[in-house]
């Protein structure tokens, strides 16, 4: 029975952890972008963006991953044979990534905060992208364990990565054409 109990509530972490983080890199976008409005506009959006950034992953973020992390452990003690499976390495490879990505958004909140962030705001909607892979890739794993199609994965993470990089690209230039285009209109 504690394995069940284990499991719903590692989906639960794993769901809270996500949405932390998917969330939280863009406010790190919006933040950034606060910095193209006059002031005090500014200084009252960067603001308020930092308290909703410390909040997000104090309160939720980092939660949900203490709790993944620790119902993840309460599995593995429940069937210890596991630890034998190479797809497991290969998933707990991508979480000990996924913590690192988290523990990265909390350098750059730090330096959001400072005003030291030199990332972009284009290279931070390519950021916000690296979650959904790590979640793709374990998901896949912990569905077909040893049986996952590794060429075809491996082949359908990549079309999904130049996915994004190409509407992250279509996107940036719709914005640019945006912008001329309402420039042109005030000088009318």
């Amino acid at each position: 029975m504690a394995y069940y109990w284990f499991k719903a509530f590692h989906l639960v972490g794993i769901v809270v952890w996500f949405a932390g983080l998917f969330y939280l890199v863009r406010l790190f976008i919006y933040h950034v972008e606060a910095n193209e409005q006059p002031e005090p506009a500014q200084t009252i959006l960067k603001n308020q963006y930092q308290l909703m950034e410390r909040r997000l992953y104090n309160i939720i973020t980092t939660p949900g991953m203490v709790v993944t992390v620790a119902m993840a452990i309460g599995l593995i003690s429940t069937e210890p044979e596991v630890l034998k499976q190479g797809w497991l390495h290969i998933k707990l490879l991508f979480v000990v990534l996924l913590i690192g990505y988290h523990h990265y958004c909390s350098r750059l909140m730090k330096q959001l905060a400072k005003n030291e962030c030199r990332w972009s705001s284009q290279q931070l909607r390519a950021l916000n992208e690296a979650p959904t892979v790590f979640l793709v890739a374990i998901v896949l794993l912990a569905v077909f364990k040893n049986n996952l199609p590794t060429d075809i994965t491996a082949w359908g993470i990549l079309a999904m990565i130049v996915a994004m990089a190409a509407t992250i690209q279509l996107y940036a230039k719709k914005r640019r054409l945006d912008k001329e285009k309402v420039m042109a209109q005030a000088q009318e």
